[in-house]
């Protein structure tokens, strides 16, 4: 789930209804009480009661245990009313004491939760607003809920333009990585690293709102050479921690045929020695086909792996995908958020997976939240798997760390693992 894609509007297929993706974070408010009484081993274990109680509250959400004491959930509805009623639901729940080895004990939980229509913002925001909602809700001991049809800032891209190259020079932006997992082998074999921008003033500003800008302001070389930058230097160093992965930078369609850029991107990699990949999408192709399909044969040429992101989103065309030195496919996470659930998904996401084998790429499916649409992926034939079923995008200490404690672990045990790492590894993800 790119982790920064937005999520798909409800299709002809899906439901119409459910037009509105919330995010909310439930957190047992009463742990360290309950883990001075219960031991460590039994506290430990609480979170993943507190996520049995929520699926029987909210049937339809998706969980995820995010840190020893933390629940995270997100479902989908006709408007923000649907939020307050999930947030009664979750209230009316947890009021019934658990039953904890035979005894009753009441857990207290606090609540902080964002939504948005489906399409006007990315998944990343949303869970942000919702950590956020929670620091909150702790403090004021209630429930925070965000509309962010009505609370998001308007961004002045002026400002954003003026503002972009210093932010570059000044050490504003920050990168983070999402991990990809091979399926078979059940070990990380690439990650894909994603540029944020800390304002200083306006806080987390993500890319879908200064990429395009970056664009505009012809900044977007700069920023790109700065990432790669950035990223060689990361990959040598989880090369010397033992992890031979190599590392992707998404590249905009403006910089296909840009000559300068190619040239110093290719002395870069050629220079740095690190494993690195470039993610382009199909639409970036269409603009000037000649053109960028020639400079990604230099790319390829110079050992840099080339994926095609999104597959799906754009306008697919089969004339260009078979000149392409492309070895892997990503399909956009729009086909596989509905995988489970929906009729035509499934034979879209097999038949790209059996034309990607034919040209001899691998197939990556972004979007993987739950453990049936990974056993289905697998099914399928699906190569790697990228999503908050693996990792949200983490920082490089933290995606070091995860590479540690996971890469040898069995992805079954990795639902059960997850509860175990200390509130401390997600804070500073």
């Amino acid at each position: 789930m790119s982790s920064a894609a937005t999520r798909p509007v409800a299709s002809e297929w899906g439901d119409p209804e459910l037009t509105w993706g919330f995010v909310a974070i439930v957190e047992i408010a009463n742990f360290a009480a309950l883990r001075r009484y219960l031991g460590r081993a039994r506290a430990d274990a609480l979170v993943l009661d507190l996520e049995r109680r929520i699926a029987s509250a909210l049937p339809s959400a998706a969980t995820v245990v995010i840190a020893r004491a933390a629940i995270e959930l997100s479902f989908d509805g006709a408007s923000f009313a649907d939020l307050d009623a999930g947030n009664a639901a979750l209230r009316a729940a947890m009021s019934a004491p658990f039953d904890l080895d035979n005894e009753l004990h009441a857990i207290e939980i606090a609540i902080g939760a964002a939504g948005a229509p489906i399409g006007m913002t990315e998944d990343v925001r949303l869970i942000e607003e919702a950590e956020g909602a929670l620091d909150e809700a702790r403090q004021e001991q209630r429930s925070v809920l965000r509309d962010l049809s009505v609370g998001t800032p308007a961004f002045d891209r002026l400002t954003l333009t003026r503002e972009l190259p210093l932010a570059i020079v000044n050490g504003e932006m920050f990168l983070q990585y999402q991990p990809k997992l091979h399926v078979r082998d059940q070990k990380v074999a690439s990650a894909e690293a994603l540029v944020r921008w800390q304002h200083p003033t306006r806080g987390l500003i993500l890319p879908s709102d200064f990429i395009t800008v970056a664009e505009e302001a012809r900044q977007i070389s700069a920023l790109t050479l700065w990432t790669l930058d950035e990223v060689i230097r990361d990959q040598r160093t989880i090369a010397e921690d033992g992890h031979d992965l190599t590392i992707f930078v998404n590249i905009s369609g403006q910089l296909l045929g840009d000559r300068g850029f190619v040239e110093a991107a290719c002395e870069k990699v050629r220079n740095g020695g690190a494993k690195i990949g470039f993610e382009i999408t199909e639409t970036a192709v269409i603009r000037d086909p000649d053109c960028a399909i020639a400079n990604l044969k230099i790319f390829a040429g110079h050992g840099i792996t080339i994926a095609i992101d999104d597959y799906g989103a754009g306008l697919s065309s089969l004339a260009y995908l078979k000149q392409l030195p492309a070895r892997e496919l990503k399909i956009d996470k729009m086909f596989v958020l509905q995988l489970t659930s929906s009729n035509r998904d499934p034979l879209i996401v097999r038949s790209t997976i059996d034309l990607a084998h034919a040209l001899d790429m691998e197939v990556t499916a972004e979007g993987v939240e739950t453990q049936a649409a990974m056993a289905l992926l697998s099914v399928m034939g699906c190569d790697m798997i990228q999503g908050y079923l693996i990792s949200r995008p983490v920082s490089i200490d933290a995606f070091r760390r995860y590479l540690d404690e996971d890469v040898a672990r069995p992805l079954e045990e990795a639902r059960q693992s997850m509860f175990k790492r200390p509130a401390t590894f997600w804070k500073s993800a």
